[in-house]
């Protein structure tokens, strides 16, 4: 029996698509508010299906059985990496497997932004919906006519290029490194040659506050910045102070660089500011390929096969006593 500790509560459909499993995988759910109970059953647990909250070293050596925390996403930096790697447990992530949902909802802040969609919906329901505003047709632009510049070039930036691209978009991207593709720019170029602006990185040392103030001034005062990523990814004061002044005509965050993020948190009181509570991933079917990967890796590791997806280099765990 695979003990397994799932950091956050299951939907009906959740629960049905792993009792299948229940012969061999023992699920407990703790809600990611719930410390106490997260702390009690963390030395009951072989594995740790992990969504958002973060797990610290000290919470990793409490789990004293500990093989695998496995990420139901990418993004591995709200796991302490190298506590894990010490303790001998594999922390897993699965690429890809959000990067449909994610692209979408990506593409969807984009419109919602674009479209200034929050303003007219409000609009709308105060019955002011029509005439319309004279300045809307000035304001608000097609993708299809814009130039996109896509940060960072992963599973979901493809993605988004791809929808962006069939509704007629000019994409550019940028990586690390040049790839040698014609539409391949460096980040200063990029940032002042896009309407829309989006990004698709990893939060590391390197990319925390990349698009800070003079990035955000370099780029054209009516483009849209596009966070799906991670919020830390941006200087937040200093993209406060771009939309408030206008040298940035709108921005769709899906992420903040305190999440759950603040109510006091001046983004959400702006007007041209479309914001979700980093859920672009979160779909059924992305939860569907979420337990499959988590399911096989559990097998895995009841069955002494290499674990897949491991970024720490321990697809062979520690051992403990039954």
């Amino acid at each position: 029996m695979v003990k397994v500790l799932a950091h956050f509560l299951p939907s009906d459909t959740v629960a049905d698509m792993v009792a299948p499993e229940s012969d061999w995988l023992d699920i407990r759910w703790c809600h990611e508010d719930d410390d106490a109970t997260l702390h009690r059953e963390l030395p009951w647990a072989d594995a740790v299906w992990h969504i958002l909250r973060p797990l610290s070293g000290a919470d990793l050596q409490r789990g004293t059985r500990l093989r695998l925390v496995h990420k139901l996403g990418t993004g591995v930096n709200t796991i302490d990496v190298g506590t894990a790697t010490e303790l001998g447990i594999a922390v897993a992530n699965m690429p890809g497997a959000n990067a449909a949902s994610a692209a979408e909802g990506t593409v969807l802040l984009m419109l919602a932004a674009m479209r200034r969609l929050r303003e007219l919906d409000a609009a709308t329901r105060a019955g002011r919906g029509w005439p319309t505003d004279a300045s809307l047709g000035e304001t608000v632009r097609d993708i299809g006519s814009c130039t996109v510049g896509l940060v960072g070039y992963g599973n979901i930036a493809r993605r988004v290029e791809r929808i962006v691209a069939a509704m007629g978009a000019r994409v550019l991207h940028t990586s690390t490194r040049c790839d040698g593709a014609p539409d391949w720019r460096p980040l200063p170029v990029l940032l002042a040659e896009s309407d829309v602006v989006s990004l698709h990185l990893p939060l590391t040392t390197e990319t925390a506050t990349l698009i800070d103030g003079a990035a955000l001034d370099s780029m054209k005062p009516t483009a849209l910045l596009v966070n799906t990523s991670r919020g830390a990814i941006v200087d937040e004061p200093a993209l406060i102070e771009a939309l408030r002044h206008g040298r940035l005509a709108a921005a769709g965050l899906d992420v903040f660089a305190t999440e759950p993020v603040d109510t006091d948190n001046p983004l959400l009181q702006l007007g041209n500011v479309v914001v979700t509570p980093h859920v672009v991933w979160y779909t059924r079917d992305t939860m569907r390929r979420y337990l499959a990967e988590a399911i096989d890796n559990c097998r895995r590791l009841r069955d002494g096969h290499d674990l897949v997806n491991v970024v720490n280099g321990r697809q062979h765990v520690r051992l403990v006593d039954a």
